[in-house]
């Protein structure tokens, strides 16, 4: 095998695919990212497995010679990120005794512009292959929507193992629309993006709706893929299967393992009807925010928000003891009686930041009910908070 590319493509892709190396791995092979070069396409494929999530990035070079070898990601990472920019040669060899490295073996060598590099490799042959779903439906999504809902939905998954459904973000698949949702059960957020991908419609075809829960680490790198992608606007090949699901676009492939369980039924959470709505400046709020925190983080991370229907103005508040005090006022159109209702502050920034527009839309009934964020215009998303109890 021999190849010539660059340290910037060489590195960008390693570092995406690296991602789904094991930090603790069951099997040495697993430890290695798996570089696959074709003199025919000139194609380069890095491809690496922790056996729930697997991941493939392949970009253009210059294939000398065809070949394939598992290499050590984080050294080859670690070397790689530090070269200076400009073209890499890659080159495998077999291990012998004159071999500056030492035993028998697959020697990789690195050459850039200056100083040369050799890293003990493995054979290709014990490296897992990527799962692969047959006779499976494939759905095609907009690269952008996907963006987009994942974004508006990630950060509300839950970091409880023990409530392995929650940790993943639940995608419904409908012929117009996409919606994700994700919840840790003191928050939800839901967000439906546009299904903009013509070829069921063009066939004549009903799809069926699918759902299917993923986890919210392989989301994370998908969403990370994606951004990184030159055309957002692609279109993102979905098939799923007897608890494994593969995105694939372009070059690049991404299978995970997919949740078990039943997603609650969060529809049903969401109240219908509001005795009261405001609708606010979102950043005005988030700043204010973001000053009372400082204080909040010192004890319970409670703010409390005063709602006063006559000036038109909510007060947010925060009292320590043993620190201090802290209170900020904005205005906003309100209609309703006046309430005092307290949050957790770090769920109520993260909601609120994720919200796409200048002007929000707050809707509650009582202080221990539901609350609902939802942007003014932009995607629409769905923010529920749990209020927390204020004890006197």
């Amino acid at each position: 095998m021999k190849l010539v590319c660059t340290q910037s493509e060489l590195s960008t892709n390693l570092s995406l695919t690296s991602r789904a190396v094991p930090s603790r791995p069951t099997h040495p092979i697993l430890a290695n990212v798996l570089l696959h070069a074709d003199a025919e396409t000139n194609l380069v494929s890095l491809t690496a497995f922790d056996l729930s999530l697997g991941i493939r990035t392949s970009f253009s070079a210059e294939v000398l010679n065809s070949g394939t070898v598992a290499i050590p990601a984080k050294l080859l990472n670690d070397i790689t990120s530090r070269l200076p920019e400009g073209e890499i040669t890659l080159e495998d060899e077999s291990g012998n005794q004159d071999n500056s490295v030492g035993a028998e073996g697959l020697i990789v060598t690195l050459t850039p512009k200056s100083g040369r590099y050799q890293v003990r490799a493995m054979g290709a042959e014990d490296f897992p292959e990527l799962p692969v779903i047959e006779d499976a439906q494939v759905v095609y999504l907009p690269g952008g929507a996907l963006i987009e809902g994942l974004r508006g939905s990630l950060f509300a998954t839950s970091a409880d193992e023990t409530k392995q459904v929650l940790t993943g973000v639940h995608l419904t698949v409908k012929q117009d629309t996409l919606e994700f949702a994700a919840t840790d059960g003191h928050r939800l957020a839901v967000v439906e993006t546009t299904n903009e991908s013509s070829d069921a419609e063009e066939a004549g075809a009903e799809i069926a709706p699918i759902e299917v829960t993923v986890p919210a680490r392989a989301l994370r790198e998908l969403e990370r893929m994606l951004a990184h992608s030159s055309d957002s606007d692609q279109l993102v090949a979905l098939q799923f299967d007897q608890g494994q699901v593969v995105f694939e676009w372009q070059n690049q492939r991404l299978t995970s393992r997919t949740l078990e369980g039943q997603y609650p039924a969060y529809h049903q959470l969401i109240p219908r009807q509001f005795q009261r709505e405001l609708i606010l400046d979102r950043k005005q709020l988030v700043s204010a925010l973001e000053r009372i925190a400082v204080l909040a983080d010192q004890k319970n991370n409670l703010v409390k928000m005063s709602i006063e229907s006559e000036a038109q103005e909510v007060t947010l508040s925060c009292e320590s003891q043993d620190v201090g005090s802290g209170r900020e006022t904005i205005s906003a159109q309100i209609l309703g009686e006046d309430i005092e209702i307290a949050f957790n502050i770090k769920y109520l920034m993260e909601g609120l930041k994720t919200l796409p527009s200048t002007e929000i839309q707050m809707q509650l009934n009582t202080n221990l009910t539901p609350v609902i964020f939802t942007p003014l215009g932009g995607v629409k998303m769905t923010y529920l908070a749990m209020p927390v109890q204020l004890r006197n």
